[in-house]
């Protein structure tokens, strides 16, 4: 069942890339970011009332809330570079550079977690980026898409740091809901932030507006609940593997919703980086056992 709740989790957040794409026509990412964080928040609030009421254990600050802040703050800066590349980008595209956080993990791995990589996760790690230079093709990209593209390429260093402090919560038995509480709080004050001072506020003017927003922070959150119930119910190295189902709905959802054109060697990028990830999270999950 880990492996049909990933791929759930995969159709949720290849939608979600479609909707943020698709706002980008009357909202800047920060709106999208910090309506996507509002909606989650709303929902994660209204699901654990429903669930277990307000009384007896809603303790929002813990003993380890700074570690929840910079988890909040690493994940929001992900997000945030991740919207911007989604509105700029095939889908596609800026889905597998967000997708390169297990190359970066293993990078980081001895400096973050005190755990040292194996030869082979550096060769990943070496394949991963050759898939990513051709992808990127700075040799003929225009600079403002190159831009973008290395924003997305961010994204996925931020996502590293940000499984990383996940990762580190989860040993000091944090409660699931507080880190996802504290991510979409912190998102959501750093998105209104970002677009009072960047342009202002778009006005809401139709209810089709309103529905992609709700349909954005749905499917956004119904991906983080099925990915959740991917990792506690399946084999993790095999859940990881189906985690990149995200790049092959947003390959299908480019053709069929925004007939992208890419080039052979932009495909070949994508499907040599997407392997390199999937092996690069195997081995980084047999490394951490």
């Amino acid at each position: 069942m880990g492996s049909a709740w990933m791929l759930l989790a995969g159709g949720c957040f290849a939608l979600m890339g479609v909707f943020v794409k698709l706002g980008a026509h009357w909202f800047s990412s920060h709106e999208m970011v910090f309506y996507r964080s509002l909606v989650a928040l709303l929902l994660l609030l209204g699901g654990i009332s429903l669930h277990q009421g307000w009384r007896g254990g809603m303790r929002f600050f813990g003993p380890h809330t700074g570690l929840q802040v910079r988890r909040g703050l690493v994940g929001f800066l992900a997000l945030a570079t991740f919207f911007y590349a989604l509105t700029r980008l095939p889908l596609a595209m800026a889905m597998t550079l967000n997708y390169t956080s297990p190359l970066f993990l293993a990078l980081l791995m001895p400096w973050q977690l005190g755990e040292r990589p194996r030869r082979a996760q550096y060769a990943t790690v070496a394949l991963g980026f050759a898939g990513v230079l051709l992808l990127l093709r700075p040799w003929q990209t225009p600079a403002g898409d190159l831009l973008a593209g290395l924003v997305g390429l961010f994204s996925g260093v931020m996502a590293a740091f940000a499984y990383i402090h996940v990762r580190k919560l989860g040993r000091l038995h944090e409660p699931e809901w507080r880190t996802v509480f504290w991510f979409a709080l912190v998102c959501g004050i750093g998105a209104a932030m970002l677009s009072s001072v960047d342009g202002g506020w778009r006005k809401l003017e139709s209810l089709d507006q309103v529905w992609l927003i709700l349909a954005l922070g749905l499917f956004a959150t119904l991906g983080q609940l099925a990915m959740t119930r991917a990792y506690r119910t399946g084999q993790t190295v095999v859940v990881a593997s189906f985690a990149y189902s995200t790049v092959v709905f947003a390959s299908l959802l480019d053709v069929l919703i925004f007939s992208v054109e890419m080039p052979i060697m932009a495909w070949t990028g994508i499907s040599i980086t997407v392997l390199a990830g999937i092996l690069a999270a195997r081995l980084n999950e047999r490394t951490t056992q």
